[in-house]
């Protein structure tokens, strides 16, 4: 069978700060197929790539990104040292941005909708009106809602639901705005796996590290790996050895 595409979870992030640009740069030249990215929005429901609702773990800084302006979260410097993110700090980068980055370099894209999404107006809800030609991409999230929500704007992109514990496999039928499912390498069962190939749903896996026996030959509705550490999941796919 064909190699899975790989997708570098908030870029490369086991090497670089994740959601940056030198992740995003790292994953391709480690040989990723796509990026795993996390969009909030600002104040001005503009949709910026990063994974929490405030800049504290990666910035020192308590402020929601639901309460800047697009142009006041660009000033902040991301970096998880005080010293390193004064004087070497990345800065938060929009979804056109990693859009058109990912366009120009022929990556994928899994884009993650966060928690601030769920309030959102219908304005900022437009992004998902427009035609995204020249990339595969979907739309995924914990937040069954907001991909009804994509769904009625633009059936035609794809969506996935991430599903958790709770999940239940037996009635991912009822599931119809979601296209396909992604889940921890936990939940890599053969019984699960049967009952998303009933559902129509293609599976991705999040948590992969390139261990995991599966990736050689794995389930046929299996559509992906998500992982911090592409470089080591492609050799994986490979047969190359890692000792």
């Amino acid at each position: 069978m064909s190699r899975l595409p790989i997708y570098a979870h908030r870029g490369a992030s086991a090497y670089a700060l994740e959601n940056s640009f030198t992740a995003f740069v790292k994953a391709k030249e480690m040989g990723a197929d796509g990026l795993e990215i996390d969009l909030q929005l600002t104040k001005d429901g503009v949709p910026i790539v990063t994974h929490d609702i405030d800049f504290w773990r990666l910035a020192g800084n308590p402020k929601k990104v639901s309460d800047l302006l697009l142009e006041e979260a660009q000033k902040i410097k991301l970096g998880k040292r005080r010293f390193w993110r004064k004087f070497n700090g990345e800065h938060v980068m929009t979804f056109e941005e990693v859009l058109q980055f990912a366009i120009r370099n022929s990556l994928k894209l899994n884009v993650e909708l966060k928690e601030s999404f769920l309030t959102a107006n219908d304005s900022a809800y437009l992004i998902f009106a427009r035609s995204f030609e020249g990339i595969d991409i979907h739309f995924s999230s914990f937040h069954y809602e907001v991909l009804e929500r994509i769904k009625k704007i633009n059936h035609s992109l794809e969506t996935a639901f991430i599903g958790t514990k709770k999940l239940n496999w037996q009635q991912l039928s009822f599931l119809a705005a979601a296209d396909a499912i992604h889940v921890h390498k936990r939940y890599y069962k053969k019984e699960n796996l049967d009952l998303a190939e009933q559902s129509f749903k293609k599976v991705r896996f999040y948590g992969i590290d390139g261990k995991e026996s599966f990736i050689i030959n794995p389930h046929p509705v299996v559509a992906g790996w998500i992982t911090d550490y592409p470089d080591i999941v492609l050799k994986k796919q490979k047969g190359i050895s890692m000792s």
